[in-house]
């Protein structure tokens, strides 16, 4: 073991492609900044000309894994018409990675579709275009960049992608109903383990990526006649957050909030690893809004307080709730506003988060791998290149993080 991390550890760093590549032009974020719903990714951090000596950077911090994800609507603009430009553009990228020395995973969906696929089909919601639609397109990248693939992590955290697009409507297709809202999510806890059925048969491990936070209730006016709803609306966030899938992954029964449980025997045991994002804890208030946790913490751009000591409760909890299985950091980091990026901020706070994974491992949680978000300076959805994450920045200068990453990746 090295700084108390076990040998074969996965250090690595986690992007996407429409915040590194920019919107891919049939997609349906594309439509949407074309809307002025969103701001304009551009060519997101410029990685699809930069990603060789991007490789080399992460290599020479002493990291050894990568996850990105392939764009389906740039490989298949239109249904049924892959481009094969595209299909070598990224054979070539993952090549690099591989001559870089570095394992790569591929994410199938993070946030963004084909406008065919989630406007003219229905997306996830709609029965036959998961189940024929998704699941021909997960065989195909299989078939296709699976011998250059180390790993699979089939869909980006699907409560996030269900709440923000079908009940805060900040993302594709932008509805606002909290019914629509539990549809959306079950169906895309449906697609993830669409995806695992397939790729499970083949030599690659999968890993899961959901979004984890502690759950708090609060009542800051201080008016005890609020504890019980908060309470209550606390549970709910809980439910939605972490049982809606902990207890399929367990025992085989989807329990997702304002749905008929569901029984899907072979959900229990499924993937390899359990994969999770983890960025802040939540406050719950009484009339169901949240606010960062602890309350008096510093927030960041995005709104809530980076805290440290959360990814320990997280860690602690999944060893308890899925007990038995690998757990990875899928993702972890803190945005800064890049105008003014903070970067001793995010370096203090990589080394509080690692510090929490050790002490994890060595009260025997069994944690496999740590990303970090991100490893590039890139586009931040709703708040475009306002919000920085990197241990690197767009002009590709390493930050003062970079050199903490590098320092428990190598143990030196």
């Amino acid at each position: 073991m090295s700084n108390g991390f076990p040998e074969g550890f996965m250090w690595g760093t986690a992007a996407s492609s429409t915040q590194t590549e920019g919107a891919a032009p049939r997609s349906d974020w594309s439509a949407w900044e074309a809307a002025g719903r969103v701001p304009t990714s551009g060519n997101g951090n410029g990685f699809a000309e930069d990603f060789a000596e991007d490789f080399a950077q992460f290599a020479g911090l002493g990291l050894t894994h990568h996850r990105l994800s392939l764009e389906w609507a740039r490989l298949e603009p239109r249904p049924g018409q892959h481009d094969p430009a595209v299909v070598e553009h990224y054979r070539e990228v993952l090549r690099a990675a591989r001559d870089a020395g570095l394992s790569v995973w591929v994410c199938l969906h993070h946030f963004t579709l084909p406008g065919w696929f989630s406007e003219d089909e229905g997306g996830f919601l709609d029965r036959r275009a998961r189940t024929y639609y998704w699941a021909r397109h997960v065989d195909w990248v299989a078939e296709t960049f699976g011998d250059l693939v180390h790993g699979w992590k089939p869909v980006n955290e699907p409560v996030a992608y269900a709440f923000g697009g079908w009940l805060a409507g900040e993302i594709p297709p932008g509805v606002q109903d909290i019914g629509t809202f539990s549809e959306a999510l079950e169906a895309t806890i449906l697609a993830n383990h669409e995806a695992w059925r397939l790729l499970r048969s083949g030599d690659q491990p999968t890993c899961t990526i959901f979004n984890l936070s502690p759950v708090h209730a609060a009542w800051p006016s201080g008016d005890e006649r609020e504890r019980a709803p908060a309470e209550a609306n606390a549970t709910l966030f809980d439910d939605v957050i972490w049982r809606s899938w902990t207890r399929a992954f367990r025992d085989g029964l989807l329990c997702v909030p304002g749905r008929p449980e569901r029984e899907i025997e072979d959900m229990a045991g499924s993937f390899d690893l359990i994969g999770f994002s983890y960025y802040n804890a939540l406050s719950v208030h009484a009339d169901l809004t949240t606010g960062p946790y602890p309350a008096d913490a510093r927030t960041g751009p995005l709104g809530y307080a980076p805290w440290a000591e959360g990814l320990g409760v997280v860690l602690r909890r999944l060893a308890a709730d899925v007990p038995g299985r690998p757990l990875v950091v899928a993702e972890c980091g803190l945005g800064t506003p890049t105008a003014a990026d903070d970067d001793e901020w995010r370096a203090s706070y990589l080394e509080d988060c690692l510090g929490q994974v050790r002490d994890a491992i060595a009260d025997g949680v069994d944690v496999r791998g740590f990303f970090h978000w991100t490893g590039v300076d890139n586009y931040e959805w709703t708040f475009g290149h306002d919000v920085a994450f990197g241990l690197i920045d767009r002009a590709r200068n390493p930050k003062g993080s970079a050199e903490v990453a590098r320092r428990w990746a190598t143990g030196s």
